[in-house]
Formats: C-alpha cells, sequence, structure tokens
C-alpha cells in the first residue's frame, strides 16, 4: 500500500494513472491528513510532495521520522525542486530517495519496486529473527537455565564482539545468532538435562552431543546470520588448546563467534544458579577465565572480555534473575 500526497488534484490523478494497476493507494493533499493517514494506516512507502500549503513535505517528514509508529516508512519526496541544496535537505530530514518533476513512469515504478523491495527484505529478516529467538525459547523449556541466561550471554557475546573489534553489522548477527547456541538439547534426555548430580560417564557422552544436534537443527546457510547460529552451536564447547568437543578444534580453526560465545556463556554458568551448584562471584569467575586464556579461551577473547567487565556487569544487573 502507498500513501500519495501532493496539494494538486492534477498530480495525483497522474500518480493514480501510474501505479494504481499495481499497488493500492491511499491520497492526502496536506502534511497533516498525510501524518494521520500514516499513522493509522501503516503504509508500506509514502511518495511525499515538497512545495504544499502549511505544513510542507520536509516538516511532514520530519513529523513522520520523529513518530515511532511511522518512523520506518520510506519516504520519497516527489518534487518539481531540482537544486542539489533541496536535495540534500531532503535526505537529511530522513527521505530515502527524491524524484523530480515531471515524473517519468519507468523510474516512478522502478524507484517504488526498488524501496518495495528493501521494505520486504527488512519483514524478511525480522521474521526470521523472531523464529530465530523462538527457537532459542525452546530450548530453556528443556533446560534448567532461564530465559534471562539467554538475554545476558547473547550480550556479552554481542559486547565481546564490538570491543574486540567487528564490524556493527557482524555484532548484531552475533546478537541474533547466539541464543541458538544451546538449541541442540532440545535433543537430550531430561533425565540427563536435568539431573541434580554428577553425570556418568555415559550421561555425559550423550550430553556432548548437544552442539551436534544443534547444527544439524539449525542447518547450514548462505546467510550470515544463521552461518553463525550454525557455527555458534557446533563450536561453543571446542577450546583453544584443541581439548574441546565435538571436533577437538584448535585455536582460530574455531570460528570467531564460537570463541565469544565460549567465553559469553562460561561467565553467566559459572555466575548463575543450577541445580547442581551456587553461583560463583564475579571476582571467582573473573579469575577463572583469566586463568584459561590460551588454554580453555582465545587470549584475545579473554583480553576483550577483561576491558568490557564494566559493561558486562550492567548487562548482568538489568537482566538479573
Amino acid at each position: 500500500m502507498l500513501l500519495v500526497v501532493d496539494d494538486e488534484s492534477a498530480n495525483l490523478q497522474l500518480m493514480k494513472r501510474l501505479l494504481d494497476q499495481d499497488y493500492r493507494l491511499l491520497f492526502a493533499k496536506d502534511g497533516p491528513r498525510a501524518f494521520d493517514l500514516a499513522c493509522s494506516e501503516h503504509p508500506d512507502l509514502i511518495l511525499l510532495d515538497v512545495m504544499m500549503p502549511g505544513m510542507t513535505g520536509h516538516e511532514t517528514c520530519q513529523r513522520l521520522k520523529a513518530n515511532s509508529g511511522t518512523s520506518s516508512i520510506p519516504v520519497i519526496f516527489v518534487t518539481a525542486l531540482t537544486d542539489a541544496a533541496d536535495e540534500v535537505t531532503g535526505f537529511e530530514v530522513g527521505a530515502v530517495d527524491y524524484i523530480n518533476k515531471p515524473v517519468s513512469a519507468a523510474i516512478l515504478r522502478a524507484r517504488v519496486r526498488t524501496h518495495l523491495s528493501l521494505v520486504h527484505l527488512d519483514e524478511l529478516r525480522e521474521s526470521r529473527l523472531e523464529i530465530v529467538l523462538r527457537l532459542g525459547r525452546a530450548a530453556e523449556y528443556k533446560d534448567t537455565e532461564t530465559g534471562y541466561h539467554v538475554l545476558r550471554m547473547s550480550h556479552y557475546a554481542g559486547i565481546l564482539g564490538r570491543v574486540i573489534g567487528q564490524h556493527p553489522d557482524w555484532v548484531d548477527d552475533l546478537l541474533a545468532a547466539a541464543p541458538m547456541h544451546d538449541i541442540g538439547k532440545i535433543g537430550i534426555p531430561d533425565s540427563i538435562l536435568t539431573k541434580p548430580g554428577k553425570l556418568t560417564p555415559e550421561e555425559w557422552a550423550v550430553m556432548k552431543t548437544h552442539p551436534v544436534i544443534g547444527a544439524e537443527i539449525i542447518g547450514q546457510h548462505s546467510d550470515s546470520m544463521l552461518r553463525m547460529a550454525y557455527n555458534s552451536a557446533i563450536t561453543h564447547h571446542e577450546k583453544w588448546d584443541g581439548s574441546g568437543y565435538p571436533r577437538g578444534l584448535k585455536g582460530e580453526e574455531i570460528p570467531l563467534e564460537g570463541r565469544l560465545v565460549a567465553v559469553a556463556d562460561v561467565f553467566d554458568a559459572l555466575t548463575s544458579v543450577r541445580p547442581y551448584k551456587r553461583p560463583w562471584s564475579n571476582e571467582e569467575a573473573v579469575d577463572f577465565i583469566t586463568s584459561e586464556a590460551g588454554r580453555h579461551f582465545d587470549p584475545q577473547v579473554v583480553e576483550a572480555f577483561v576491558r568490557a567487565l564494566p559493561e558486562l556487569l550492567e548487562v548482568q544487573k538489568v537482566y538479573a534473575d
């Protein structure tokens, strides 16, 4: 659905003729009406004139972007203004594109198609992320850990990724992927998973299969976030010195996301209550993690962990059990 805004009826008629066959259209002749329609109808895209009496297109766009309910709706300015400074102003107030009048039918349709494709990609990403988070929650119903564990450790991992110097998009993927690290516990019998005492060697062998089960549940994908979820699931119990499981990977053979999730997961597990142990103090947990640099953990990740500790402790407070 598109919202077309122009104070000239002839321009609205033109836009209707060019777009009506492919899209459902809403029309407004001024900024206030456009804002009200955007709030009530939530169009996928807004085509907005600039030179309108009362509230200009620039002012309308600013108001849309300042409102949480409409801020994500992309706005394309359609205007007779051709000065470069006007285009700069349009982008500064939040527009995603700028089409000059008189409108070319081919350009208009192509730009609308392009930006609607981007909207649909964003919606797909949000849906996919929601599915991933729900799968992460599913593992909690099989485990003694709480939902706050998943929130804490995923934020810990994201912070460590940022501190170690990863790109913000990579960090966002890690935040989304980390909750899936223990999804394989769905395949572990409750008698083992929730046993309050020490596991027998046979039970421990079964428990150690959960990274492989998790990787099989997630599968291998070209998508960066799902690939990171796969790597986190299958490698978060690998150790820097090669003594981990399930594949005995060593050093940088372990993907970075697995090395980051390993530190985040262990820190939260140590400092949380479990049926089989008391919670460690933060000081005890930090001492353990730093002592395991070069053995269990990547030394560079441990260094980032120490630098990020004040921020990690803030997350711990916010998402306390």
